[in-house]
């Protein structure tokens, strides 16, 4: 038996973002790439959707003040030790 890490109730749903979402994102809150912050290409969640180094993700919660809270990462390869 597999477990798909995306199912279970505590982790919020986990989306690679388009080129366009990405530009809008940028251009609406005046950021460039490098000013999102990070999550690592070999995080369980960025592994299950096959994101790669340079791609966004962006993460959509459920809140009980908002209702819907989204936040965005950018995906980086973890440094080696």
């Amino acid at each position: 038996m597999t477990f798909h890490v995306l199912d279970h109730i505590m982790v919020p749903e986990h989306r690679i973002m388009t080129e366009e979402e990405i530009g809008t994102l940028l251009s609406t809150y005046h950021l460039s790439l490098d000013q999102l912050p990070k999550i690592f290409h070999d995080d369980p969640a960025v592994k299950t959707v096959k994101a790669k180094p340079g791609n966004v993700i962006g993460i959509i919660r459920s809140s009980q003040t908002a209702g819907r809270a989204e936040s965005f990462r950018l995906v980086v390869k973890r440094p080696k030790k």
